[in-house]
């Protein structure tokens, strides 16, 4: 063979080595991001569930337990889900190193404990944000209301302290909002009105909150609203009304006070529990045409004869009893 032709076999030999190597040998992982992921993994007592996180493999090929996904184009971490697994620890701050994160979501990891990072102001990309059924304490962080892409907001059933930050009303996209099953105290935020009309699920139940619901909520629909079992009080009236497109309304279990007799009902609503407050009057007849799954007004200050019609005779007696003086079925016989 010409000395010429085997130059010419080893530079194509070399040629197609350098367009195929980098494919073989490169690690898609970024190395800022399984700095931090193993941080991560350090501050939850290195688990068994994370044995696989190693640093001699790729994070974005090698890496499973939970949920991990790189993006295809940039190759950075942007998605972290924790679900049902057994894990103790706290979060570490390094998660705000993962700043090309868009979803992160822990769920029912119970020993999971302490505050929530302040450096997750850097996930400035995040779009879901998830802590739930958790031991995290602390407040909610008001770092929140700069992550200015967030839609989701889900720390429910957690035992976070303190009051509600206003400056969450900030978040221009925010369209989901659990803050229940927690020991927050205070009020709910005037501000919050400002959300109108994005936010459209509110769960703020099983609390220890006080004071009014902000009148901002009033012309505003949620398609869910939880305001159940905290101390809130007054006339909650404004929540009400033919044109509201609202479904579930959990209202139960504080003092508001208001004269029923006076309430329309959007027609899609059919879900409404009323029970353990101080609400009066009786109950309008236009109540019936409601399509109605779940009703509860027990345990008030209502007056006259229930209703009838045929979305109100799936209920028993333990959802009107309790009132000043109703009557009717499922209750006694009106005089």
């Amino acid at each position: 063979m010409k000395p010429s032709s085997i130059v010419s076999i080893l530079s194509f030999s070399l040629f197609f080595l350098s367009q195929i190597s980098p494919s073989l040998s490169a690690e898609r992982c970024h190395p800022n991001d399984k700095k931090a992921l193993l941080e991560f993994k350090k501050a939850l007592g290195n688990p068994d569930d994370l044995g696989n996180w190693n640093p001699k493999t790729d994070c974005c090929i090698d890496w499973y337990g939970p949920t991990l996904e790189c993006d295809e184009k940039s190759n950075r971490i942007n998605l972290i889900d924790f679900s049902k697994m057994n894990l103790s620890g706290y979060l570490s701050p390094a998660i705000g190193d993962l700043t090309y994160l868009t979803k992160f979501s822990i769920h029912n990891v119970r020993n999971l404990t302490g505050p929530i990072p302040s450096t997750i102001v850097k996930l400035t990309n995040l779009i879901f944000f998830r802590i739930s059924e958790s031991d995290i304490s602390g407040p909610v962080p008001e770092v929140l209301s700069r992550l200015k892409s967030l839609t989701y907001i889900n720390l429910s059933y957690n035992k976070l302290v303190g009051t509600i930050p206003a400056s969450l009303s900030q978040l221009p996209y925010l369209e989901f909002l659990r803050l229940d099953r927690n020991k927050l105290t205070g009020p709910i935020p005037e501000s919050f009105g400002k959300l109108a009309p994005n936010l459209t699920y509110l769960y703020l139940g099983h609390n220890q909150l006080t004071g009014i619901v902000p009148t901002s909520f009033a012309g505003w629909s949620f398609d869910t609203i939880d305001l159940s079992r905290n101390m809130l009080e007054g006339d909650i009236s404004f929540l009400f009304g033919k044109d509201k497109t609202t479904y579930e309304m959990l209202l139960d279990r504080n003092k508001f006070e208001f004269d029923m007799s006076k309430l329309t009902f959007g027609k899609g609503l059919w879900r409404l529990e009323l029970s353990h407050n101080k609400i009066y009057g009786s109950i309008p007849k236009i109540i019936s045409k409601n399509p109605w799954q779940i009703l509860n007004v027990s345990y008030n200050r209502l007056c006259g004869k229930i209703p009838k019609g045929e979305n109100m005779q799936k209920f028993e007696i333990y959802e009107y009893f309790h009132n000043k003086c109703l009557c009717g079925a499922p209750l006694r016989p009106c005089k």
